[in-house]
């Protein structure tokens, strides 16, 4: 009897573990993150006393810092579940980012298969998916064209529906959003009133050995009833060319905004060049020049940006930005974008940072 117990209780055992190994292999849930934080100097930031130059430990100098969890389940017939859940914070005060967000930068479910993805949930818009490879500086939090785009290539919309396929060099994506953003009264998903809060938009990119192009067009409609009827547009267009050890860049985007003045509709035209030239493989230096055409007003600008990064392992660099906005008129465009800079007043903006990623 105690011989057949054992023999009963030890295959139940294998069974057990040959079940865990089995949904190991069919699913995985990763943690990933960076931190991003250095010692930063801007000049002619606005203040309580009238603004001067700001000394301070600042988050994300080069990327958002964030933590996330990300997963996928494989259910069979090649169709598998996946989920991300992404946190953005500052690093120099441990407050979350994105609107006090839990999981401000991206939170999602969806299925996906060799056709492409359906996801559901807070996520990314076109620009932002497609256009971290046509900036010199990657989209990042500052000193890139976040800093000079007055909406964000960076946005994100809440209760989106999204989809993106990928076909070898080809990438597609397209989401409608029924309400962007939640921390607004009535920012979305309003009964008798779809067109509040409507954001939708897509793009395609293709990269062929070291040639990359993209397209991507954003449109989002007013927070309230009121301005549910008026909209902020861009399309935008970018490529990049890889040789050697450089890598050049070059974008356009255009906007029509008739969001941000009751009075005026915001137009304008946004260019940049770059190039990335990689001494070693540990040191590379960046260069970046954005320029932004007012087409209704004089309030144009130049912002010019350099970065040397040092990689001191795989996973942690360090880097050292340099940037220059000369604004005309009464811009107010700043090396980051919080579009903080005295009217009209040129900005020298200087930091000296460390990133790391888990």
């Amino acid at each position: 009897m105690k011989k057949t117990l054992l023999a009963l209780t030890t295959a139940a055992a294998a069974c057990s573990a040959s079940g865990i190994a089995s949904a190991q292999t069919a699913s995985s849930v990763t943690l990933y993150g960076i931190a991003d934080a250095g010692i930063s100097y801007q000049s002619h930031v606005q203040g309580p006393n009238g603004g001067g130059a700001l000394y301070g430990v600042t988050s994300g100098g080069l990327s958002g810092s964030r933590w996330g969890i990300r997963g996928v389940e494989d259910l069979g017939n090649n169709l598998k579940g996946t989920f991300v859940l992404e946190s953005g914070f500052d690093i120099d005060t441990g407050k979350s980012a994105q609107g006090n967000r839990l999981f401000g930068r991206q939170a999602y479910v969806g299925l996906q298969n060799d056709l492409g993805a359906i996801t559901l949930g807070r996520q990314q818009n076109a620009l932002y998916d497609l256009f971290g490879a046509y900036d010199p500086m990657g989209v990042g939090s500052s000193y890139s064209l976040n800093s000079v785009d007055t909406q964000g290539f960076n946005g994100r919309a809440d209760n989106a529906v999204k989809y993106t396929g990928k076909f070898g060099g080809l990438i597609a994506t397209g989401f409608y959003s029924f309400g962007r953003d939640s921390n607004v009264a009535n920012g979305g998903e309003v009964p008798g009133s779809f067109r509040v809060g409507k954001n939708f938009g897509g793009g395609v990119a293709y990269a062929t050995g070291p040639v990359s192009v993209g397209v991507a067009y954003d449109q989002y409609q007013g927070s309230t009833v009121a301005t549910s009827g008026a909209a902020a547009k861009r399309a935008a267009i970018g490529g990049s060319y890889a040789f050697g050890d450089a890598k050049v860049f070059a974008g356009y985007r255009w906007l029509r905004d008739e969001l941000t003045s009751a009075t005026s509709v915001r137009q304008d035209n946004l260019y940049w060049l770059g190039a990335l030239y990689k001494f070693t493989p540990a040191f590379s230096l960046t260069g970046a020049a954005y320029y932004t055409d007012a087409r209704n007003d004089s309030n144009d600008s130049w912002m010019f940006v350099l970065n040397a990064d040092y990689a001191l392992s795989k996973r942690t660099d360090a880097y050292l930005l340099l940037g220059y906005v000369n604004n005309k008129g009464q811009a107010t465009y700043g090396v980051t974008n919080a579009m903080n800079t005295l009217a009209g007043q040129n900005q020298t903006g200087v930091m000296a940072g460390v990133r790391h990623r888990f």
